[in-house]
């Protein structure tokens, strides 16, 4: 229960280091903007010309078509930017002076990341703008009990993949937000299972129980209920698999560290 409680205050702090973030950010004026790219929809508004309004998807090509231009490469660009390069063009083609156009995405496709595993809600999310890892987690409803402390980014790296593991309990334990990164279109997201032991014989709620970090055979015991008036902490037992996988009996002390996977067994006391 306190290592519960720790951890809620340590969540509540780290809450409190993104608001601060999210302050300093607006004061310094840094606006988030996407750039576009192929599937997305666009909603065009030219002030004063409603014959100009219209709806646009860009294309595999990444161009949109907007009338008396044609079709403009847009790939790669902010709104802003692409409201820049319309406004060039109507001018240099004399079609309009100082024309005002704004541009709205409607929706984002091809700007998603895909999040994936124990999280609330898995799927794939828009990315609008700047967005930083535990953001995307925050979308996808958060980690579920179940879910690990470590979260596993992939993401293309040119012509391969590369694998990052974020340890996000020692980001929030630092207040170091430099390995909350910045996620990037396709990037792929991952929660994995949290470590589990298994714990049977002589205690009060034998089964699998989330393993937590540093946790030692007393406190696995604890969290099984401890022991029923036949059990004895005397020879305690892990079974546990090796490097190559191959099956050991232990005998532990109660300050021993249990490890992923462990199965600790209790013996029934003979006196």
């Amino acid at each position: 229960m306190e290592n519960i409680m720790k951890k809620g205050r340590l969540l509540i702090m780290f809450l409190a280091l993104l608001w601060i973030t999210g302050i300093a950010n607006a004061a310094t004026g840094e606006k988030k903007e996407s750039v576009l790219g192929p599937g997305d929809t666009l909603k065009i508004f030219v002030f004063g010309q409603p014959d100009m309004t219209t709806e646009v998807k860009v294309s595999e090509a990444g161009n949109i078509t907007f009338p008396l231009l044609g079709e403009i490469f847009v790939d790669g660009l902010t709104p802003s930017e692409a409201e820049r390069k319309i406004v060039k063009l109507l001018e240099s083609k004399d079609i309009l002076r100082k024309p005002q156009v704004n541009i709205i995405t409607a929706s984002l496709q091809s700007q998603m990341v895909s999040v994936l595993g124990y999280v609330r809600n898995q799927g794939r999310y828009p990315i609008e703008g700047k967005r930083r890892l535990t953001e995307i987690l925050a979308m996808a409803g958060g980690i579920i009990p179940d879910g690990a402390e470590q979260i596993t980014l992939i993401r293309s790296n040119g012509s391969k993949y590369v694998k990052d593991i974020i340890d996000v309990l020692e980001m929030i334990r630092s207040g170091d937000l430099n390995r909350d990164l910045n996620i990037r279109s396709d990037d792929l997201v991952y929660v994995e299972r949290a470590p589990r032991f298994y714990i049977y014989g002589e205690v009060q709620r034998a089964g699998v129980y989330k393993l937590e970090r540093n946790m030692t055979v007393m406190q696995a015991l604890s969290v099984g209920g401890g022991l029923t008036q036949r059990g004895t902490e005397r020879g305690l037992r892990i079974q546990r698999r090796g490097e190559e996988g191959n099956l050991q009996i232990l005998t532990v002390k109660s300050s021993d560290l249990v490890e992923p996977d462990d199965v600790i067994y209790i013996k029934e006391s003979l006196f």
